[in-house]
């Protein structure tokens, strides 16, 4: 396809608020136009009408208007994680082209009826994973492609946060009740739960890390708050051919990582046959263990470039250089996140392992 001057992107769905950062990336790109956006709620969008200065004409309650009045050539989502496939069938309908913000979906039936969709309207889609744009990630998958540790034999994995309901506004705010959790989609069964809302991360950046190599069998136990339906922990074990991944996702962390690192500290430890990595999230640096280095050496993390440097600028780019997507953002990538995610929550019903699941 070729360059164009502006592409006009619509912002749907305000579910879950990565919608904010997704529509400052559009706002960055000289070469987007935010044409429009909607949800059911006009006060969710409060925040981004004013940082954008959205005028009234593209601000929309019913989607379908948003989309028949702005004719949009991308569309942007951010629902609730148990209605990926609900939204994405009905937006490819119109002949868009989608990013979704993560999770790629609840579960792998979700995920490739989104695939099918995407395919029967002969347009492109992308997974935004938020952690595959993270500095010290990225610095770290550049080393292991360049064999800087060897051949990569195990990824450790720890993330979450202290609850995706938590009153951020406020200093003095106490954790949730139970009650308010069980108010919220993100605590309900469809698509809820740390395991669904986290391990994505770090199995789809692990297939990233392992370009592309499934594990072959699965064991998960989960733990929370009795009383709720979802999972609050998880803890999932993966074999890689004769060694072992493991993968944490907590709702309940001392502390949010954007603001200050818990302990444990979220992002991976990678292990290679010659070396290690230590790449945690929003930190400035990593640590690498090698044979000449076997005390550990600090390195500034890499700084992202175009067309790299955010989800919106790299999907205009393969759009425009009709370019394949690849890493996280992949549907190939991102559907074997899905098989472990769907494998590991199956394990900690059954209370055992599992061989990968695929479909």
């Amino acid at each position: 396809m070729a360059a164009r001057k502006k592409w006009r992107i619509a912002g749907i769905n305000f579910d879950f608020r990565h919608m904010d950062h997704l529509l400052a990336c559009v706002a960055r790109t000289p070469h987007a136009e935010l044409v429009g956006i909607a949800h059911h709620d006009r006060g969710e969008m409060a925040d981004v009408i004013a940082a954008h200065e959205v005028p009234d004409d593209r601000v929309f309650t019913d989607w379908r208007q948003c989309i028949e009045a702005t004719r949009p050539e991308i569309v942007i989502l951010c629902p609730a994680s148990g209605a990926h496939a609900d939204w994405v069938e009905d937006v490819a309908a119109y002949g868009v082209h989608v990013l979704i913000e993560k999770p790629f979906a609840a579960n792998l039936a979700q995920a490739d009826r989104m695939v099918k969709a995407m395919r029967r309207a002969k347009r492109r889609l992308a997974i935004n994973w938020p952690l595959a744009w993270y500095p010290p990630h990225v610095t770290a998958h550049r080393l292991v492609w360049a064999g800087r540790i060897g051949e990569l034999q195990e990824v450790h994995f720890y993330d979450g946060n202290r609850s995706p309901i938590w009153d951020r506004g406020n200093p003095r705010a106490e954790p949730p009740t139970t009650a308010q959790k069980r108010a919220s989609w993100f605590y309900d069964a469809n698509g809820g739960g740390s395991l669904v809302d986290y391990l994505g991360y770090g199995a789809t950046l692990a297939t990233w890390f392992f370009d592309g190599r499934k594990p072959t069998e699965i064991t998960t136990m989960t733990g929370g708050t009795k009383g709720l339906r979802v999972d609050e922990q998880s803890v999932t074990l993966a074999r890689y051919g004769e060694w072992l991944s493991t993968f944490h996702t907590r709702w309940g962390t001392f502390s949010d990582p954007w603001e200050h690192q818990p302990q444990p500290r979220c992002g991976f430890v990678l292990k290679g046959s010659a070396g290690t990595i230590s790449n945690y999230d929003y930190q400035p640096t990593i640590t690498v263990q090698t044979k000449q280095h076997p005390a550990e050496k600090t390195m500034a993390v890499d700084r992202l470039k175009k067309p790299r440097e955010n989800p919106v600028q790299y999907f205009l780019h393969a759009l425009e250089a009709d370019a394949e997507i690849t890493g996280p953002l992949s549907i190939k990538m991102s559907r074997i996140g899905q098989q472990i995610v769907d494998t590991a929550a199956r394990s900690a019903r059954e209370k055992r392992p599992l061989k990968l699941l695929t479909k």
